[in-house]
């Protein structure tokens, strides 16, 4: 599928729609699960180029210099919404989206507040500082690896702290299905489960149904599904784990996933 994008400073003057930065053919984490949410709000999107990191060489600047400059950070993604302000962390966004999605939209976020809690708790320790998220990206040595905090100290215990969210989920999923539900809070689709499904995908090898190969992102690729065959990780993937991320991606998202870049 034909995928366009905006620049950033067109999506920066505008003062209409949803537009949210993205890499072309990349299924950055935070990106995706964004769009995934999106998706299940009935929210339509824009997609505009996300700099890459690094220095430009015809000009010797920082390629996230104007990004810097629109929003204060360089995370990926930015969501812009009409002539809002930017959003750039995932728990503005998810509540930015639960405002402006659909009516007849799942409700992302639970009117009862304790599961709620129990909604931003999963959410936490997966997206959050220290979570799996986190902790995947310091595993290794490089410039995404090094703006998260990597030393060899942190990359040596990141597996087991991914271990340790992953069988956390798994277990919550066993308690759920005991209670007849597919879900992770309560008996409906939450933000939990989009967040989860989607950000499980970088320790499991997901068949091109779900997430095709790009150019740009076969070595992504590969790097997560030899995630899963790190000891650690892989002694609690079961297949209750797999069987959510297949289940609320191919139900609620729009799988294949849309990319961008050049399909392998």
């Amino acid at each position: 599928m034909a995928v366009s994008f905006i620049t950033l400073d067109e999506a920066a003057a505008m003062n209409e729609g949803v537009r949210i930065t993205f890499i072309p053919g990349i299924q950055a984490l935070y990106a995706e699960a964004l769009k995934n949410i999106c998706f299940v709000k009935e929210i339509p999107i824009i997609r505009a180029l996300h700099p890459l990191m690094g220095v430009d060489e015809k000009t010797g600047e920082d390629r996230q210099k104007r990004l810097y400059e629109l929003t204060s950070q360089s995370s990926l993604p930015t969501m812009f919404v009409n002539d809002e302000r930017p959003r750039n962390v995932w728990i503005e966004q998810l509540a930015l989206a639960e405002r402006i999605g659909s009516a007849t939209s799942p409700a992302l976020i639970p009117a009862d507040f304790e599961q709620r809690v129990e909604v931003f708790g999963l959410c936490s320790v997966v997206l959050g500082e220290d979570g799996l998220v986190w902790n995947m990206r310091i595993m290794n040595d490089g410039p995404l690896g090094r703006k998260y905090g990597y030393t060899d100290a942190a990359s040596l215990t990141a597996p087991a702290k991914i271990a340790e969210v992953t069988g956390l989920i798994d277990r919550r999923l066993e308690k759920q299905a005991e209670h007849g539900s597919r879900y992770l809070v309560g008996e409906t689709l939450t933000a939990a489960d989009i967040y989860w499904a989607t950000m499980s995908m970088s320790i499991t090898a997901v068949p091109p149904e779900i997430m095709p190969a790009t150019e740009q992102n076969q070595g992504m690729l590969k790097f997560f599904a030899a995630n899963s065959k790190i000891p650690i990780i892989a002694e609690v993937l079961s297949h209750r784990i797999e069987a959510h991320q297949r289940h609320i991606l191919q139900a609620y998202c729009e799988t294949p996933a849309v990319l961008g870049g050049d399909p392998i």
